[in-house]
């Protein structure tokens, strides 16, 4: 497993963790709310009834206090009542006594029932409050995680892609080195070896068959010698042309697309726009390679018929556009060997320029890229 997946699986469940959480803590909220709408009901029912029984002990006192200043009088002159006068007025004196000590105690009850349900509506406040800030603030870290994931995915394929590049662009050298080391060997080094091996054939045909003959092997020295060269300067400009340094970036450009026409028998159409402008050696260069790899890739992998590139030359922006006519590619699937536009969208992102590829697969290929240029005085010339 990629450490791509294994980051988004982490992330993925980081964010299923997070929202787990959010519902639990929602949960807690209304469950609170639920529980301190009920009490806050209950509490104005108390209050109600703690009203209520104060009322009715009052009256409950007064009628008491009646019974009792009855039953006291009944009691000094006991003589002036009767028997069930006296139990009647005792009975109801003691009734009324009984019924206030209950409206006392229910008071009671009432009263503390109702400071507790104060107390845990407090509770319930501060809990449902802080509820709410969790959840915003879980909201905050999922609308983090959920608007960076992608950036993080994309940062992270960057990161993998940019490491597959540096490991390709080792294998290119490499590549590179045997090419030329196998050109080097099957070219010039050839020829040089049969250079002296024809130097000393020379001097035997001087010797059995005189001048005449030796300047006809001479003759094909010289020929090999010039083969030679021409091999040796066209593998340095395969490396970096000097005329790009001597001409300039458009009859480099002119020069480099007629070989390719030449050498792979296609149709390649150049347009150059704008003035004819030198740039900084450095970002010639940039442009250079960069074209050479548009069109290498298009020859490689595309087998188009026509290549047209276009090149219009401005003081502050370079634009420059390689079309073809071959087997295109779909831009959305990743491909394996897309060693060539990944080292393209680098050089133009180093030059902080934009690149846009337009590909159908059966339809060719357009890619476009744009360079903003700064140029100081040493830079331009004057």
């Amino acid at each position: 497993m990629s450490s791509l997946t294994d980051m988004e699986t982490i992330l993925s469940g980081m964010m299923d963790t997070v929202e787990a959480s959010k519902e639990q803590i929602f949960t807690i909220g209304e469950d609170s709310r639920e529980e301190y709408e009920t009490l806050k009901n209950e509490l104005e029912d108390i209050k109600t009834e703690v009203v209520r029984i104060i009322d009715e002990s009052e009256k409950m006192d007064d009628h008491s206090r009646f019974a009792r200043n009855r039953l006291a009088e009944v009691s000094r002159h006991f003589e002036n009542f009767s028997d069930e006068q006296v139990r009647e007025a005792y009975e109801q004196a003691n009734d009324y006594q009984v019924k206030l000590a209950v409206l006392q105690q229910e008071e009671k009850q009432l009263r503390a029932r109702r400071d507790h349900i104060e107390r845990r509506l407090m509770k319930l406040e501060k809990t449902i409050e802080r509820a709410d800030q969790l959840i915003n603030q879980i909201n905050v870290v999922i609308n983090y995680l959920t608007g960076d994931l992608q950036q993080v995915s994309e940062m992270i394929a960057d990161a993998e892609q940019k490491q597959e590049f540096g490991l390709q662009i080792i294998q290119a050298q490499e590549e590179e080195r045997k090419r030329l080391s196998r050109e080097i060997h099957d070219g010039p080094a050839q020829m040089m070896a049969n250079v002296a091996l024809r130097s000393e054939i020379v001097e035997r045909v001087i010797d059995k068959h005189g001048v005449e003959k030796a300047r006809e092997e001479i003759r094909d020295m010289k020929r090999m010698v010039k083969e030679s060269l021409a091999e040796v300067r066209r593998i340095i400009y395969d490396l970096r042309p000097m005329t790009l340094d001597d001409l300039g970036l458009v009859p480099t450009l002119t020069k480099y697309l007629n070989n390719v026409e030449e050498r792979h028998s296609i149709n390649i159409d150049f347009k150059q726009m704008g003035r004819d402008i030198r740039y900084p050696p450095q970002m010639e260069a940039a442009i250079f390679r960069f074209v050479q790899e548009g069109v290498q890739n298009a020859v490689k992998h595309a087998a188009p018929k026509t290549v047209t590139v276009k090149l219009d030359v401005k003081e502050k922006l370079i634009t420059a556009v390689i079309k073809d006519d071959g087997k295109g590619f779909d831009t959305s699937a990743t491909k394996e060997n897309s060693f060539g536009l990944v080292g393209m969208k680098e050089r133009i992102n180093m030059l902080e320029g934009k690149i846009s590829i337009d590909s159908t697969p059966g339809k060719g290929t357009i890619i476009l890229v744009q360079i903003p240029i700064e140029r100081n005085d040493e830079d331009a010339g004057i």
